[in-house]
């Protein structure tokens, strides 16, 4: 009988036990697996967002608007290579709970800052010449049902027209767009700011935000520097920062993510740890007989300690590669149900490496002071 076999049987000499414990270990990783996704996607660090892109918005807060003639302000400052704008129109398509990511914007400008954006070079021109034209993400347009040349009632919860009073625009839809990264999300619409500030009842000649493309990333700070500095003291001061720096700004509006992650986590490893490390000495304590036996029949001290070790990683591992399995489906599927509201939702390399060294902390936490005592044990 080899030694893989004394672990085996050791460790199932009580089913149930050697099940809980594993179950225990499988919740503890899934949690880790599908919280570390979650964090990753809050942190902007699963879209790749270009290194020389800008977000300027109001000092206030982002909710508040700026004047549109900032835009060709913005626009004359060294290191700016392009700049567009936009703002949130609140929209849905048919009934208030069909919310969509609906965005005013200039398409020239748009399609210049956001070279992601692909579509069609006649969908393209088309979305440009007409005023009342949109475009949609795949993601949406195969949601809705949406097809080229389709015209698309869409209502916002924030604006009305002016003349009738009206929260319902009428728009064409000429394009539908993709994007060079998958884990981008293609559920947005937009459409002609001009088409909507003419026929708003209440916000016209402002945006909500500007993007800026610096010429180059190392730019970045002189740019965000001579903007803020150039709108310092005036009625709508400007706060400028990167996209990504944006992005995770806006994520922890809904808490500390990265906090809440660790905190989850390391409670649930330090109960894992306080169960299976318990559970592992009552073992030993159970064997005392057997592991005599075993050193009158001429077993050396550091194979009782690899026996009693190769238990503890033999649970870790068998719970934790269970559980990341189970956390990457889990991933998979909330990928497909959130994917309109959380980008980049994914375990990466990094977190699948770190779930390797976990298990190995935590077989070793757990089994060496057992092993150490089986070893000494008379």
């Amino acid at each position: 009988m080899n030694d893989w076999t004394l672990i085996r049987r050791n460790l199932t000499r009580r089913r149930l036990r050697a099940a809980l414990l594993v179950f225990s270990i499988f919740i503890a990783f899934l949690i880790f697996g599908v919280l570390g996704a979650v964090r990753h996607a809050f942190s902007g660090e699963g879209v790749q967002i270009a290194d020389n892109r800008l977000v300027t918005v109001n000092k206030i807060n982002f909710t508040q608007p700026l004047p549109i003639a900032y835009v060709e302000r913005i626009r004359a400052v060294p290191g700016v290579l392009a700049a567009s704008y936009a703002n949130w129109f609140g929209g849905y398509y048919q009934d208030p709970k069909n919310q969509l990511f609906t965005f005013a914007v200039d398409p020239p400008s748009w399609l210049a800052t956001h070279p992601e954006l692909q579509m069609a070079p006649e969908q393209r021109k088309a979305w440009i010449g007409q005023r009342n034209a949109m475009v949609a993400g795949e993601k949406a347009a195969r949601k809705w049902g949406w097809k080229i040349g389709d015209s698309v009632p869409l209502s916002s919860n924030i604006y009305s027209q002016k003349s009738n009073g009206s929260h319902s625009w009428d728009f064409v839809l000429v394009g539908i767009y993709s994007v060079t990264d998958p884990n981008m999300s293609t559920d947005q619409v937009l459409f002609h700011h001009a088409y909507f500030d003419e026929s708003v009842s209440f916000g016209r000649d402002t945006v909500g935000l500007v993007v800026i493309n610096s010429q180059n990333p190392a730019l970045n700070e002189t740019v965000i520097a001579a903007i803020d500095g150039m709108f310092a003291n005036s009625t709508a001061e400007t706060a400028t920062d990167t996209a990504k720096a944006f992005n995770k700004a806006f994520a922890a509006q809904f808490g500390d993510i990265a906090l809440i992650v660790t905190l989850v986590v390391g409670a649930a490893f330090f109960a894992i740890l306080m169960i299976v490390g318990n559970t592992m000495m009552m073992a030993v304590r159970e064997r005392t007989r057997e592991i005599g036996v075993m050193k009158s029949l001429g077993f050396p001290a550091h194979r009782l300690l690899f026996l009693v070790l190769g238990e503890s990683f033999l649970l870790a591992f068998s719970g934790g590669v269970i559980g990341m399995l189970a956390a990457m489906l889990a991933v998979s599927l909330l990928g497909r149900v959130l994917g309109d509201f959380v980008q980049g939702l994914s375990i990466t390399p990094t977190h699948l490496v770190s779930a390797l060294a976990l298990m190995v902390g935590l077989g070793l936490s757990t089994g060496l002071f057992p092993a150490l005592k089986a070893m000494r044990l008379d």
